[in-house]
């Protein structure tokens, strides 16, 4: 079975009772919509809990957050093969998958493009306070580019689209920080993610970030909720 849900922080408790209550192995999935949490120290915090995650009887799909280093910045990660696309992996935990941004994967009969990253309004206070924050949280030129490649290269159909952030259009105002002043947050990728909405046919489009369960038209967002994907 694949199963998707939304951003995590290093919260578990629903991907324990997944497990428990549907008697998983590791050839099921969850995707989980970015901001897993499990890169957000470096060790000995992330090694510990993801020698913890090891021992659940499933594989973990990460997409990409802001709320995280990104594996490739990262010594110990690999490339490898899964779904048919690239991953990186840790070979000490093969069921902790992050996706590549740009990369298309299958999943059963779905086709799903990886699209991480978002730009992060609690930044001040994160450099204030001396916790993690990661300049390439957002997606760079290079990755914008290898994305739009490959959805060219699939005449713009693709069946779902598996991303952090939503396209500006759907950005559900009803969550946003009444105390952010939102001139001041950085929208590029929520415009970009519009160009690539604006173009692209596709079934379902998922996302995390905001916090919220809420589907408008065939895009879904993600929060503690745990979904199949459709075939």
């Amino acid at each position: 079975m694949i199963y998707i849900t939304g951003d995590t922080h290093r919260d578990f408790e629903r991907v324990i009772l997944l497990c428990l209550e549907t008697d998983t192995t590791e050839d099921d999935v969850l995707i989980i919509l970015g901001d897993v949490g499990i890169n957000f120290f470096g060790p000995p915090e992330d090694f510990l809990l993801k020698k913890a995650l090891s021992f659940l009887p499933i594989t973990l799909f990460c997409i990409h957050g802001n709320h995280e280093m990104r594996p490739e910045s990262l010594a110990g990660y690999e490339e490898v093969k899964r779904y048919g696309g690239t991953v990186y992996m840790e070979p000490e935990f093969p069921n902790l998958l992050f996706a590549k941004d740009g990369e298309i994967y299958k999943f059963g009969s779905c086709r799903c493009i990886a699209i991480g990253g978002a730009y992060s309004v609690d930044k001040g206070w994160r450099l204030m306070k001396g916790a993690g924050w990661w300049a390439d949280e957002q997606p760079s030129d290079e990755i914008k580019a290898r994305v739009e490649k490959r959805l060219e290269e699939e005449n713009w159909e693709i069946d779902v689209v598996l991303s952090h952030t939503c396209p500006e259009k759907f950005v559900p105002h009803e969550k946003l920080l009444a105390f952010i002043d939102q001139s001041t947050v950085d929208k590029s990728t929520e415009k970009w993610l519009d160009t690539i909405e604006d173009r692209l046919s596709y079934k379902e489009w998922y996302c995390g970030h905001y916090h919220i369960d809420k589907l408008v038209d065939n895009f879904r967002f993600m929060s503690d909720s745990i979904k199949e994907l459709t075939e």
